[in-house]
């Protein structure tokens, strides 16, 4: 009677790998499918794969993602900016234009990107992660050449761009 049970438990833990392995495979295929389908497949599949919820998420899931690295992004550029503003006086004018638009993107644009992940609509998202890479664009506009901060600009600029395809279309 043990063995009959061992057997019977081994051939679950198999099936149970087996089934894991081929959703493992699946997802793996949504990320390079929906990677595809953005203007930076590098930045994408790097961005997805970085997060380890990737792997078992749906289109949803992955544009949730999407959207959390552009809000990591955009806290991070905030942070230098306000470090900037203490030692860079002659820049602050821009420096103080920057931080509106990084407000901007971190207390509505991803906000109102998640809540419409999350309640199906992802039109809004979509526009919402369009309208923080314009944020961004805006951002080094105001230095009238290349800023302190032209690296983590153009990296928030292009997360929301990539977000923005990542994000379904339809749910």
């Amino acid at each position: 009677m043990e063995i009959v049970n061992m057997r019977r438990l081994i051939a679950t833990i198999m099936l149970i790998f087996h089934v894991h392995g081929l959703l493992q495979e699946k997802n793996l295929s949504l990320i390079e499918t929906t990677c595809r389908h953005t203007q930076n497949y590098k930045l994408c599949i790097h961005t997805l794969l970085a997060n380890r919820g990737s792997i078992h998420a749906n289109e949803t899931g992955l544009g949730l993602i999407m959207v959390d690295a552009v809000k990591a992004k955009a806290k991070e550029t905030l942070y230098q900016i306000y470090k900037l503003k203490a030692f860079r006086p002659k820049m602050r004018a821009a420096l103080n234009q920057c931080t509106i638009q990084y407000k901007l993107i971190l207390e509505i644009d991803v906000p109102v990107a998640v809540d419409s992940l999350n309640k199906g609509v992802p039109q809004y998202a979509r526009d919402n992660m369009a309208d923080s890479s314009l944020q961004a664009v805006f951002c080094e506009g105001n230095f009238h050449g290349e800023s302190p901060i032209t690296q983590l600009t153009n990296e928030v600029r292009d997360l929301c761009i990539v977000a923005r395809d990542v994000i379904p279309v339809y749910l």
